[in-house]
């Protein structure tokens, strides 16, 4: 998911400052991880800016013994970097695409972020490298992987981040409160209970991970370590610091990994990599958070009422409380924020529906036509495909298209759905009403 603002400067306030309170941890150890950096396809596209922070392109000098953090997000059609300074000055930023690679009839997404988590780092300036202090890694929240304790290995593929598992809701139901965060189908919960009623073999040996915990592991190599903002739709209480007594008398607590604050140092980066890459000794790697936290974080909002939107390929909404609200059925949910919190849902409408339809180009072109400040006569609701998290929690919601002109405009929209974009003078309605449909969600 894109953040709302260019760059995503939340590594600054991520990486520096001490954890406001240790997390409580399973009883589960770390152990160290295997090699598996090793990129086995060609570059994928990429983009490096150094020196240079948004429109200036100023050079920036550091003072002598100054340190860089670097920071990288992996969202749900890319990731990035950004290195800054202490005051939160970009000196170089890049970013990736996903490469695609295919196991049988599916994308293998572990190998896609395992080389491009290592393509970001050779994409760092080497000049640079030696003065990185820490380093951290954000990643799309409930993106779930189940992997063995022992060597890190994934015993299944990765469940996504809008994944719904619906065969595991009443059984999540029966054990949570009433409403809980992890009462839907898409919480990372469901994603680990639909997997222990599949899978016969292997339980006792394997550990669930969130996409962040995973990337970042491949750097420290302590296996089982997450923190409370990823945790936070697998079930763990970030108010309290624990897992609740009701998760963990179920027969899978054992694969819940330890937690703790974003932020927190794990420990240095593996010597292997450190020598590869050229990154000092000291160089240590901190617990991650969730995108759409980081893309809050990036917009520097500090007082109680505001709010930030991250439009990309989906869509997510983060309003800064001093109360925790939750509701599994609008997919409202709270993230803990130092002593405040951050009241929200996400969305699976977004940028993807257009992408299906749209080149860039096409929507440069029609979007010149489409006066913002009208209303658009179509009522529709734009989905890629069935299944909706907020601000409706229903894994069955159908992408829908109503108007309030005519029928014949209604058939075109519904043609637009199915992958075939109707006559070009409509297509700027389209786009119109798409984006009116946006900024509603926006406010909610």
């Amino acid at each position: 998911m894109a953040a709302s603002l260019h760059h995503l400067t939340f590594f600054f306030p991520l990486l520096r400052p001490p954890s406001p309170k240790p997390g409580n941890h399973s009883s589960r150890k770390s152990v160290s991880g295997t090699e598996l950096h090793g990129a086995t396809s060609k570059p994928n596209p990429r983009a490096i800016m150094a020196f240079a922070s948004g429109k200036d392109t100023q050079e920036v000098v550091l003072q002598p013994g100054e340190r860089l953090y670097l920071g990288m997000d992996f969202g749900t059609s890319g990731a990035r970097y950004a290195l800054i300074d202490k005051q939160g000055t970009i000196h170089s930023e890049g970013k990736r695409e996903y490469p695609f690679y295919m196991s049988g009839e599916t994308i293998d997404w572990v190998q896609s972020w395992k080389t491009t988590i290592f393509s970001l780092l050779e994409d760092v300036p080497v000049h640079f490298r030696p003065l990185v202090a820490s380093i951290s890694i954000d990643g799309t929240s409930a993106t779930t992987i189940i992997v063995d304790s022992n060597t890190g290995e994934p015993l299944w593929r990765p469940f996504l981040y809008n994944e719904s598992c619906p065969d595991a809701l009443p059984m999540v139901k029966s054990i949570a409160p009433v409403n809980h965060t992890v009462c839907s189908g898409s919480s990372t919960l469901c994603k680990l209970v639909s997997w222990w009623n599949t899978e016969d073999s292997k339980k006792e040996s394997a550990l669930l991970l969130h996409q962040a915990d995973w990337l970042l592991w491949l750097l420290h190599g302590k296996l089982g370590v997450s923190d409370y903002n990823n945790a936070l739709k697998v079930g763990y209480d970030p108010e309290v610091d624990s897992y609740p007594p009701w998760l963990l008398a179920q027969p899978y607590s054992h694969l819940l990994p330890s937690v703790t604050a974003p932020g927190t140092s794990i420990g240095c980066l593996k010597e292997n990599i450190r020598t590869q890459f050229g990154f000092s000794e000291d160089c240590v790697v901190c617990t991650g958070t969730t995108d759409s936290i980081a893309a809050f974080l990036a917009a520097r909002a500090t007082q109680p009422g505001k709010a930030v939107t991250s439009l990309g390929s989906t869509l997510a909404i983060k309003l800064l409380s001093t109360r925790r609200i939750e509701d599994a059925r609008f997919g409202v949910y709270s993230h803990r924020l130092d002593d405040k919190w951050l009241v929200g849902g996400a969305s699976n409408t977004g940028g993807a529906v257009l992408r299906e339809l749209f080149t860039d180009e096409q929507l440069d072109k029609l979007s010149e036509q489409i006066n913002p400040m009208e209303a658009s006569p179509l009522d529709y609701y734009p989905l890629t495909a069935a299944g909706e998290r907020f601000p409706v929690a229903d894994p069955n919601l159908a992408p829908s298209a109503r108007t309030c002109a005519d029928l014949h405009t209604k058939v075109l929209m519904v043609r637009c759905f199915s992958g075939n974009p109707p006559r070009i003078e409509h297509n700027a309605c389209y786009i119109h009403a798409q984006k009116v449909m946006l900024s509603t969600c926006m406010v909610f």
